[in-house]
């Protein structure tokens, strides 16, 4: 996903991903037939992203309260998880995409848990962009798996300040993500990138997500470049104009 950027370009994005079930039933369909629809648009959206010269796209698969969702709903998205990475690794690591998986590991399979150190090992040298997989992931839990961390190696609690708890996330490398967007019409956070967020630009849309496209992402990042952006600041206004 890197190349020569535009200035009004987000080098790193994040993707809510809402609307799977909605977009199963307007097709009479259920809910697993909408998941397998979702997964398609994350590759269509991840090459878009290549395209524009966004380096970093993340996105929220599955979060922590997910797990509070119908069983045989959850077992099917987990099946669907194993299968796309087995699917799409080869391609991927190909295109010299870096995958990453943030959230609590050690609740999940074995298997899963292999899978995603195999991916994460072999695409670890790559440089043409990342792809951040918000795997069974809540910005609470990251912020409470930060400071257990940091109580972890005996840090005062005096020597607790932002870097600190920012260095101890799940992916302390990764840039903040300058624009989070939401599907489906929905207009709120969700526990997603909790800390990250904090300046992030948001950008809402009713497209479920099965149907976003370049189109849409290029209309969402179309409305990104209008934004100032002024980080607690007051730019001048010579440079908010021009």
């Amino acid at each position: 996903m890197r190349q020569e950027r535009a200035a009004a370009v987000p080098r790193h994005v994040g993707i809510i991903m809402d609307g799977n079930g909605r977009w199963a039933r307007r097709h009479n369909r259920p809910h697993t037939f909408g998941h397998r629809a979702g997964v398609r648009a994350i590759k269509k959206v991840m090459y878009a992203c290549e395209s524009m010269g966004i380096e970093i796209l993340s996105i929220y698969v599955f979060s922590t309260e997910n797990w509070t969702r119908p069983r045989a709903e959850v077992r099917a998205l987990m099946r669907l998880f194993h299968e796309a990475i087995q699917r799409e690794f080869e391609e991927l690591s190909q295109r010299g995409i870096r995958i990453v998986v943030s959230g609590r590991r050690a609740e999940l399979s074995q298997r899963m848990q292999e899978r995603i150190g195999d991916a994460e090992l072999r695409t670890a040298g790559n440089r043409q962009g990342v792809l951040n997989v918000c795997l069974n992931y809540g910005g609470r839990a990251e912020l409470v798996d930060s400071v257990r961390a940091l109580a972890a190696e005996g840090v005062a609690a005096s020597d607790i300040d932002e870097n600190a708890i920012a260095g101890h996330l799940y992916h302390p490398e990764l840039p903040e993500p300058d624009l989070i967007i939401r599907t489906a019409g929905e207009r709120r956070i969700s526990n997603f990138l909790l800390w990250q967020a904090a300046y992030a630009e948001m950008y809402f849309t009713d497209t479920l997500w099965p149907d976003f496209d370049e189109e849409d992402l290029a209309r969402a990042v179309a409305d990104f470049s209008t934004r100032v952006r002024r980080f607690g600041g007051r730019p001048d206004r010579a440079a908010a104009e021009g």
